[in-house]
């Protein structure tokens, strides 16, 4: 289960805060909700503090919301190293 709540909005920025597992349905979820905000023009962050797992689908998926410039904040090591990874394997 994955949680996503709004945790901070400015005039132009929307800070969400996700918390619990980005796997399965809920990585659509995600790409779904943040669409919103950027097909608005809005700036996005996403703090991960509360996220406990990522599968490749959800890593693949912050990597493209990376190319797109939002900011992914407060991610533990295991998260920063899945990103890493990924991004090696796409190299």
């Amino acid at each position: 289960m994955l949680r996503i709540s709004e945790i901070g909005t400015t005039r132009n920025s929307v800070t969400l805060g996700l918390e619990g597992r980005m796997t399965g349905p809920w990585v659509q979820e995600v790409r779904d909700f943040c669409e919103r905000f950027l097909g608005d023009g809005q700036h996005l962050s996403l703090d991960l503090r509360e996220v406990s797992f990522v599968d490749r689908e959800g890593v693949n998926l912050f990597q493209n919301l990376i190319t797109r410039g939002v900011a992914l904040t407060n991610y533990s090591p295991f998260i920063a190293e899945r990103l890493k990874e990924e991004a090696a394997n796409d190299a």
